[in-house]
């Protein structure tokens, strides 16, 4: 399972948060971070740290975390650098600042399991030493076009389906950006 670990010094205390790839939150496909307990899923107490500051999510074709930007007032800054827009992969012993606090990635457990290619079941060649059957058809019978499926990503947000051209786009209906989005597999015809 792939899985980010976040440590934070608050209130004198010494927190951690495991992210994992798929997992409920406010958001489905990130987890967001800021002081709002109604709109993020670790809130932060720190007043320097904005209500809704950052997500982290993890990008399947990357296949890896990132942490996007949500507060273009108050950027974090990520091993060093100032994220004002966009997005930036998470490394182990990456350090994100939200205001004055310190976050740092403690762990990351990415599964080596390389992306599996769904093909379209194949038939069978007959064995070398057997004479393949041949079927008598009628003069003339129309077949219809034999269509693959075509995938598709599957909005975070709204679950509707769009081309993987929308990638960088976003999602055309909710405007949700599609980093995080499933990919599906549609049937032909759909």
């Amino acid at each position: 399972m792939n899985a980010l670990t976040l440590q934070w010094q608050d209130v004198g205390q010494i927190r951690t948060h495991n992210i994992y790839e798929q997992q409920p939150s406010k958001n489905p496909g990130t987890v967001r971070i800021g002081r709002d307990p109604q709109r993020c899923d670790i809130v932060l107490t720190d007043p320097t740290v904005s209500g809704l500051h950052v997500e982290v999510f993890f990008h399947h074709q990357q296949h890896s975390f990132y942490i996007r930007n949500l507060r273009s007032q108050n950027p974090p800054l990520i091993d060093g650098q100032q994220l004002v827009q966009g997005e930036k992969p998470l490394h182990q012993g990456s350090i994100i600042h939200l205001g004055q606090m310190q976050l740092k990635v403690s762990a990351i457990t990415i599964d080596s399991i390389p992306a599996t290619i769904i093909t379209p079941p194949q038939p069978a060649a007959p064995p070398a030493y057997q004479q393949p059957i041949v079927q008598q058809r009628p003069a003339y019978v129309p077949t219809p076009p034999v269509q693959q499926g075509v995938y598709g990503l599957e909005c975070p947000k709204c679950h509707k389906v769009s081309p993987p051209t929308h990638l960088q786009i976003g999602c055309p209906w909710c405007g949700t950006s599609l980093a995080a989005a499933v990919s599906v597999l549609v049937a032909p015809g759909n």
